[in-house]
């Protein structure tokens, strides 16, 4: 095996645990909502995860290894990886916030104040900064 296919393989794996991740916060209430599906069958093609695995993350999204981020700095990217996504996905209209809210919860952001981490996340990706930006705006915005 090549030192490229490694890399590759590596890089599949990772998507396919992110994808995974996905479906379990997605699924933590038992079920998806219709835009939730249809959330999940685009991101899938992002992340260049086959019909089969899409099929078998679905039925055991445990199978595969999660590495939720540790470091805060981590979890912000995440965040704005997410919130691109997310904000990109017109369709979802107001369900937006509420997705984003589930997964900057599954990040470890706290409860208390989510919301008002969503809605300045949401305000950063949409005004198409980038991920330096959007960590310095998020790291100071009680300034």
């Amino acid at each position: 095996m090549s030192i490229a296919e490694l890399f590759d393989n590596e890089f599949k794996r990772r998507m396919k645990g992110r994808f995974s991740a996905v479906v379990r916060v997605l699924f933590a209430d038992g079920k998806f909502d219709p835009d939730e599906k249809k959330f999940l069958d685009k991101l899938a093609v992002k992340l260049e995860i086959s019909d089969e695995e899409y099929k078998e993350i679905l039925e055991n999204p445990l199978k595969y290894e999660l590495n939720p981020p540790y470091l805060h700095i981590e979890r912000l990217e995440s965040l704005y990886n997410i919130a691109r996504v997310v904000h990109h996905d017109h369709h979802l209209g107001d369900k937006q916030e509420i997705l984003l809210r589930k997964f900057a919860i599954a990040l470890g952001f706290t409860t208390a104040n989510v919301n008002y981490i969503v809605n300045k996340a949401l305000a950063l990706v949409d005004k198409k900064v980038d991920l330096d930006t959007f960590i310095d705006e998020m790291q100071n915005m009680n300034r």
